[in-house]
């Protein structure tokens, strides 16, 4: 038998220290109870190319995702997001640094091309660019500033190992994701699309491809469920899953195509749906690798797209082709899914926007959002945590490329800009649609929102390129 130390005080020490080795086994032998919360969760965020508001099952019986809709009814649903800029570029540097694009005065598309200065690689030394059709000849960036702070960044000092799957469109190779806070990059080409959804991809501006000639979605999906079959660091993951789907050129897996033609689809939009299915078959397969690494509860879902889709987005009006700053083209599906704490088949109507994500898993991953400058959005934390109701300031929409510039969401109401000086009010609580312009039967709310206007352009400083120096009062 063990002896016990005479010494009573030695005893209780001894005691205790057994006391604790006994509790800490006892959580090592039985894991996580149902109801323990991790502190700092795995991060999986899937951030998807020209997904429009309406473009999934539970909202549209042509098209076939089951498993974000399946997402949809586990998770949390916030119902009225927005882009920050309904554009490629502009919304993934939004994403990565919770700057408005406005602020980062990145608000077109990163072009390419030798009439823009680019080489055939899609390398450039031009800083900027601008477009010939744009009213204001706003010069908009050609990369992402290495000195912005990116959430890889941020989540990174709290302990997380940060990977990108996909997409970048902000930069070349100097400005990629391995330079901007992420530990690893998976096929993040200098392309803004793919030649061709089957090998080699990215023609000259990239060489991957591959020998089974896989559709370009399950080729980074294979990868990425590698990665999570064998990740083995003892700390967090994020990881970022940018889709180059459902972009064009619309060119859907051979046997979707097949499938959706026997349906009576046809065209562009049976190639649509079709990369629609493979892009939700993809999401499917991640979360399978999840689950059986035994990690899905502790594993927080984040699902959202970059901007309205290509095709009609009923109810609403607009989308990525045309009047992109009307809800069609600047509202966008944002899902949520985090055990522990949403529950399933949770709605959230409350008014966000693609500037909160960065503040969002700032606050998730154990830091505070106060910490980093220039911050537009306003953390979602609690609010996912408790389905509460979101009060808060105007929101703005912005971009280059037309006529309409700018977009003002407070609460029901939403102006609309042209650099024409042309403005248009709406109630988008009785008119979702946009078809009743209000401007002229609003005037007092229609003065407030001009006025907030102004000072919001003035705090990016973008007062030079406002199409209200042409608003007669």
């Amino acid at each position: 038998m063990l002896g016990c130390p005479t010494n009573k005080l030695a005893y209780f020490r001894l005691c205790l220290v057994v006391l604790c080795i006994l509790v800490f086994a006892n959580s090592n032998v039985y894991g996580q109870s149902e109801n323990t919360k991790p502190s700092k969760p795995n991060i999986i965020l899937f951030f998807v190319d020209d997904l429009g508001w309406s473009d999934l099952g539970y909202r549209n019986e042509i098209l076939e995702t089951p498993n974000i809709d399946k997402l949809a009814k586990d998770g949390l649903s916030f119902e009225q997001a927005y882009i920050a800029s309904p554009t490629c570029s502009p919304s993934r540097a939004t994403l990565l640094t919770g700057q408005h694009p406005a602020r980062l005065q990145m608000v077109r598309h990163i072009p390419g091309g030798k009439k823009n200065g680019f080489d055939p690689q899609g390398r450039t030394k031009i800083e900027f660019h601008n477009l010939e059709r744009d009213p204001a000849q706003f010069p908009s960036r050609n990369w992402l500033p290495l000195e912005h702070t990116t959430y890889a960044e941020a989540l990174s000092k709290k302990g997380y190992y940060n990977l990108f799957v996909g997409k970048w469109h902000l930069g070349h190779e100097e400005f990629h994701p391995i330079h901007q806070g992420f530990d690893k990059q998976i096929r993040a080409s200098n392309a803004g699309h793919p030649k061709s959804y089957y090998p080699p991809y990215f023609g000259n501006k990239g060489t991957y491809t591959d020998p089974d000639g896989l559709y370009l979605t399950d080729k980074l999906t294979k990868e990425v469920v590698v990665f999570i079959g064998d990740y083995n660091y003892e700390k967090p993951f994020m990881l970022t899953f940018s889709y180059y789907s459902v972009h064009s050129p619309h060119q859907g897996r051979k046997d979707l195509l097949e499938h959706f033609q026997k349906k009576k689809l046809e065209g562009k939009f049976a190639n649509y749906a079709a990369m629609v299915k493979a892009m939700d078959e993809s999401i499917g397969k991640v979360l399978e690798a999840i689950k059986n690494k035994g990690i899905e509860k502790e594993t927080l879902i984040i699902f959202l797209s970059d901007q309205g889709g290509y095709f009609e987005n009923t109810p609403f009006r607009g989308g990525k082709m045309k009047e992109t700053l009307f809800e069609g083209g600047s509202r966008v599906p944002f899902i949520v899914k985090w055990p522990g704490y949403t529950k399933p088949n949770t709605v959230n109507n409350s008014i966000v926007q693609s500037t909160d994500i960065f503040p969002t898993l700032v606050e998730i991953a154990g830091g505070n959002p106060k910490d980093y400058i220039n911050i537009d959005g306003i953390s979602l934390h609690e609010t996912i945590k408790n389905n509460s109701k979101l009060e808060r300031e105007a929101v703005f929409g912005y971009r280059a490329y037309e006529d309409l510039y700018v977009s003002v969401r407070e609460k029901e109401w939403k102006l609309l800009g042209y650099r024409s000086g042309k403005l248009e009010l709406y109630n988008i609580n009785d008119d979702v649609e946009e078809k009743n312009d209000l401007s002229g039967k609003e005037p007092e709310k229609l003065k407030e929102l001009i006025t907030k206007l102004k000072k919001w352009e003035a705090k990016m400083g973008v007062t030079a390129y406002s199409g209200l120096k042409n608003v007669h009062e």
